[in-house]
């Protein structure tokens, strides 16, 4: 005998249907971002200056040479609550077609948040971010581009102490001050942040400190995709590593899941995170990227 599905079970299986279809179209995979994000995390707590950041940091060097892009490693010394620490962001350059492209810049950071004695390995806050930009990577290998597209990893996102304007954000500070002195900073089409997008129970809400418009392209495309639920019309003001480059007139904003119980505690662990999450931030961003190459 076939058994009919209800209304509601057709709907549950053509979503996930759709969900399916459309990651397959973009090539990003939530499975491999996932794995990406649990080796990162295996490194244990990563604060700037420790050897877990800096073997972190050859791992994220090391998987984006298999990518075939242009890897800058942008090294610099920061004035901290713990005296001079060395940081280094990473940058996976996929240069565009033409003598002076536009850039697109899709940013996140590595490191943990400095905590004496405890083992936080921000398995959602760093490790997400991180895997989900060496999965980008990998998808964006060898693909020909319009405009030259940035990944950038941020060391130094967390503050040592209380955050203040001065402890936090140290490489995005730093990026965006070379970015204006290189000419970078004016070729940027847009700059999508993302942070703590991992979690299980996905829901982003709009940044209000980011540039509008850019807010309405990737609401707009996440409702295209069939992913209106998980990018909800909730606003927030979030200071992150798209700050630097809002101030600098950047079109800038910021994706985070902030509505995440374990943030700064223990307990931001591997199992709190779910592959269909990562998958669906990044096929959003990925078709976003395809979006502002064709303005």
């Amino acid at each position: 005998m076939t058994r009919m599905l209800s209304s509601k079970q057709f709907l549950i299986v053509a979503l996930c249907v759709g969900w399916v279809a459309t990651a397959a179209a973009s090539g990003v995979s939530g499975t491999s971002a996932l794995e990406f994000t649990r080796r990162a995390v295996s490194f244990g707590p990563r604060p700037p200056g420790s050897a877990a950041d800096t073997a972190l940091q050859n791992y994220i060097i090391s998987e984006l040479r298999k990518d075939g892009c242009q890897i800058i490693e942008d090294a610099f010394t920061a004035k901290t609550p713990q005296g001079m620490i060395a940081m280094k962001n990473i940058i996976a350059k996929f240069p565009g077609k033409g003598s002076a492209p536009r850039a697109i810049a899709i940013t996140g950071h590595f490191d943990t948040k400095y905590f004496p004695g405890r083992k936080f390995v921000g398995a959602s806050d760093g490790g997400s971010s991180t895997g989900l930009l060496l999965e980008l990577a990998r998808v964006l290998a060898h693909q020909p581009r319009i405009d030259d597209v940035y990944l950038v990893f941020f060391d130094g996102e967390e503050a040592f102490g209380e955050w203040t304007d001065t402890d936090s954000l140290y490489g995005s500070r730093h990026l965006a001050a070379r970015w204006r002195q290189d000419g970078t900073l004016q070729r940027l089409k847009g700059l999508i942040n993302v942070d703590m997008i991992g979690d299980k129970n996905l829901d982003i809400p709009q940044e209000t400190n980011g540039n509008a418009a850019l807010n309405k392209l990737v609401w707009s495309t996440a409702a295209d995709l069939g992913y209106k639920a998980y990018f909800i019309d909730k606003q927030i003001g979030e200071d992150d590593d798209h700050m630097p480059f809002v101030r600098a007139g950047v079109p800038a904003i910021d994706l985070i899941d902030i509505d995440y119980p374990p943030w700064h505690n223990d307990t931001d662990t591997m199992d709190k995170l779910s592959a269909q999450s990562m998958e669906i931030v990044g096929t959003v961003v990925y078709e976003t990227i395809q979006r502002l190459e064709r303005q």
